[in-house]
């Protein structure tokens, strides 16, 4: 199997795993055996902490989109919500082969169904959360996602989508498509406007609680941690002025300190494919 002949997701996730280079990547993406593992891991993450905040306090139902493996299902299902993973893709490394793996083995409440975001397989007002993680960039019809999405929730019922890709513009589409480190090896990626991502949700119906910036949250930098991203910023204005190089790192521990350089990076953050998250109520 070679990088340039691939045809399946599974094929792309399997040749990523046979990179010696590439394993930080392997597990930072969840992608490492035993799967039990690595869900785990994802629940214990400080992504997940975060995401957390934004989950309902009462338990009840909720339908994972485009579960992958499973790792979100998992997170769910450890928080006391019965899951209905939907993943169209049946393979049992990264599709609902692995899920139903995963909920035998773990013995939670989730159960697999093999099925496209665009139209929902369940009735009206059957769940508490939809969740889909790095899901909506990979729509054929946002907008017809995202009326589905409403149509599925309870009144009250709450919208958790995380880890989509932003571009600032058409041009940017291709930039993004070619750093990507897995779109050349069978392709699929996309990215959206962030005006198209908002437009879908709130004219679906959706009531927008919040946008969550690249910078803002765990839930879009990590793996990546606080202390890495005041690292690598205190390097680069190490390198840009190097007057503060010897301080810098230590100024950016005090909170309005931080705060404020936040603020200024997120102004001028115009990369392709950063990552935004959304959180938005159908009103009662």
């Amino acid at each position: 199997m070679t990088s340039q002949h691939l045809n399946t997701w599974e094929q792309a996730v399997q040749w990523l795993r046979e990179q010696p280079d590439q394993q930080k990547l392997v597990v930072d993406a969840y992608y490492d055996d035993p799967l039990s593992n690595a869900a785990e891991r994802y629940w214990r993450s400080a992504e997940w902490k975060a995401i957390r905040e934004f989950l309902p306090h009462q338990q009840g139902s909720a339908v994972d989109i485009g579960a992958g493996r499973g790792i979100a299902s998992f997170a769910l299902a450890k928080e006391g919500f019965r899951v209905m993973a939907l993943e169209p893709d049946k393979s049992d490394l990264v599709g609902s082969g692995a899920i139903k793996h995963l909920a035998k083995e773990t013995k939670l409440p989730i159960q697999a169904v093999e099925e496209f975001s665009e139209k929902l397989p369940f009735p009206d007002q059957a769940f508490d959360v939809v969740f889909a993680r790095a899901v909506l960039h990979h729509t054929s019809d946002l907008a017809a996602a995202c009326r589905e999405f409403f149509r599925v929730l309870k009144p009250g019922g709450r919208l958790i989508a995380v880890r989509e890709h932003v571009i600032s513009s058409k041009d940017d589409l291709q930039v993004f498509l070619d750093q990507h480190p897995l779109h050349r090896l069978y392709g699929g990626e996309n990215a959206f406007l962030l005006a198209e991502y908002e437009n879908a949700i709130v004219s679906a119906g959706f009531k927008m609680n919040e946008v969550l910036k690249p910078l803002a949250s765990a839930i879009n930098f990590a793996p990546y941690t606080k202390n890495d991203l005041r690292k690598e910023m205190g390097e680069r204005l190490g390198t840009r002025l190097p007057v503060i190089g010897a301080i810098a790192s230590s100024v950016l521990h005090f909170g309005l300190v931080w705060a404020a350089i936040l603020r200024i990076a997120q102004t001028f953050d115009n990369r392709p494919g950063r990552l935004y998250s959304f959180i938005a109520t159908r009103p009662r």
